[in-house]
């Protein structure tokens, strides 16, 4: 990952490889600061500074394209604060009829890494600290609209460095749906259902 982004990875990043990632886990995440990156760990699940402790609000894991500028939450990040996240895949569910939750792996055709848009955030109280981050969403594709309203935003290479801010303003003209030829989709196992599940094979076709 370092190498792929050409950034300084942190001493402290995640260690093992995880294929059911849930909401307060550590992920790496890649920053700019003055033109040069770094690959670093962050909390997914975006703090906004006022909240007095980690459960005082909602728990903001993704933040709208649409409303991103604009909302108190995130307008400041979304200005300073933009940041890439890196995930081989992502999940999301539809439900039969009976009401079960059936899971979905979606991909990067070319077998590469997804690169979401993210924002993030410090936050301390007391003797508690975290950097904390969230993934940009926006209205879903046509590949993705099947399955659910909504998408991450991700970005191609050459949008990386308009995104971190790196080629000064622009950004918001990225936060679009991928190209329908880039994301592929399939069933996986309901074992996912449980975020105690763990294994490559959660990310393998299943009927």
């Amino acid at each position: 990952m370092a190498s792929l982004f050409a950034a300084t990875p942190a001493n402290n990043l995640p260690e093992d490889e995880r294929y059911n990632v849930c909401p307060t886990t550590q992920i790496a995440v890649v920053t700019s600061f003055e033109g040069t990156r770094h690959l670093r760990p962050m909390r997914w699940g975006f703090l906004p500074h006022w909240y007095k402790n980690p459960t005082d609000g909602p728990l903001l894991i993704n933040a709208r394209a649409e409303t991103v500028a604009e909302k108190p939450a995130f307008r400041a990040a979304c200005r300073e604060r933009r940041c890439l996240i890196p995930a081989s895949g992502f999940y999301e569910w539809t439900k039969d009829a009976d009401g079960a939750r059936l899971p979905w792996y979606f991909y990067d055709v070319a077998g590469a890494p997804l690169v979401f848009a993210g924002i993030w955030q410090d936050w301390a109280r007391d003797d508690q600290a975290f950097t904390t981050c969230a993934i940009v969403t926006t209205s879903a594709g046509e590949t993705m609209s099947e399955i659910h309203h909504r998408e991450p935003v991700t970005l191609a290479p050459d949008q990386w460095a308009m995104w971190l801010g790196e080629e000064g303003k622009g950004a918001a003209r990225l936060m679009t749906a991928a190209p329908e030829d880039r994301i592929a989709r399939h069933r996986v196992s309901p074992k996912v259902n449980s975020n105690r599940a763990q294994g490559p094979e959660l990310m393998e076709p299943y009927e």
